[in-house]
């Protein structure tokens, strides 16, 4: 089979600018052969203008509307279609985005790209960008699970509209997004401004030695001369407390015991992965030069050995969990139980 093709997943609320970064891409990204499975009829569409003479851009829209649990069998029966007619010819593309229904839960979705044997094959799953709207992105919290799921299962988030707010209400959106999820990138872009290199080709999904907390958010302004700058998070003036169900949590550790951390992960994701969205780790093993790489969504997870620790390095463990109503304190004792 040709190499796969590389599939970026757009997950977002409803409104928050997910067509509006599409746009922006199509216009200025006109000669790449890509396919859209689009399947959120908003206000913008994907057409007129954009899509004049646009040969290599195919769009493809679900029927019913929604990419979401109840219809899964429909989604892959689309990629199915979609990959059929590529190699048929009739359509040509090298990449795939999928901009699902601001109310889609994305698990269901980023699964399909793991548990169909097909699909794993010929599709290569590259990252998981949810786009959140500053303005309104803490009432869709209270209100809506979804959209923290949106933003837990994101390798990059993209703040939207946050030129419409002020810098507190900017600073709050932030914190409590971080707070979900610590270890996306954020960006804040204007009217869905992002250079193509910024959210495409990440490798997200691939087992690598690294594990980093975002400690700030970028800025992109596209036109400008200076167009990424870093900006670390702040603290908020007014004091928060924000129970959302889905949050980010971090095990530190030195070296472990093989086997006591493997059993260790067979427990958590027997007994928790339903709950756990995405969780990496970069862990030290007693008597093994190299990093024990792992990296799961729900209880799908691989694992698999990475470089090899220098001796300069101290040989620590990190593993992340992002996931919603777990039991925290018993999984910190028994993961500092794995340690030698």
């Amino acid at each position: 089979m040709n190499q796969a093709v590389s599939v970026t997943l757009l997950t977002g609320f409803l409104g928050s600018g997910k067509t509006t970064l599409l746009n922006y891409f199509l216009a200025h990204n006109g000669n790449e052969p890509v396919a859209i499975l689009e399947n959120e009829f908003g206000a913008v569409n994907i057409d007129g203008a954009l899509l004049r003479g646009g040969e290599n851009v195919n769009v493809v829209e679900l029927s019913n509307g929604c990419v979401c649990c109840s219809v899964r069998g429909e989604f892959t029966a689309a990629l199915r279609e979609m990959l059929a007619k590529r190699a048929s010819g009739q359509l040509k593309f090298e990449r795939l985005i999928v901009e699902t229904t601001g109310l889609a839960d994305p698990a269901p979705i980023v699964q399909t790209f793991f548990v169909d044997e097909y699909l794993r094959d010929a599709l290569r799953l590259d990252a998981v960008i949810a786009l959140a709207d500053a303005e309104h992105i803490s009432r869709q919290l209270d209100e809506h699970a979804v959209a923290a799921a949106q933003l837990g299962f994101a390798d990059r988030i993209l703040l939207t509209k946050a030129d419409r707010v002020d810098d507190e209400t900017k600073e709050q959106a932030l914190e409590r997004i971080h707070r979900i999820n610590n270890k996306a990138d954020i960006f804040e872009i204007v009217n869905g401004e992002c250079p193509a290199e910024m959210w495409l080709d990440l490798n997200a999904f691939e087992l690598t030695d690294t594990i980093e907390l975002a400690s700030g958010f970028r800025v992109i302004r596209a036109d400008d001369d200076h167009p990424v700058s870093f900006k670390p998070f702040r603290k908020t003036a007014a004091k928060k407390s924000w129970d959302d169900a889905i949050q980010a949590h971090v095990f530190d550790a030195g070296l472990l015991d093989v086997k006591k951390i493997g059993a260790f992960m067979e427990s958590c994701i027997a007994r928790f992965g339903n709950d756990m969205l995405r969780y990496k780790g970069v862990l030290a093993i007693d008597g093994h030069p190299q990093r024990l790489i792992v990296q799961g969504v729900h209880k799908v997870v691989g694992f698999d050995y990475g470089s090899t620790w220098h001796p300069s390095e101290s040989r620590v463990s990190r593993l992340v969990i992002i996931g919603r109503y777990l039991p925290i304190e018993e999984m910190r004792r028994e993961f500092a139980a794995t340690s030698i």
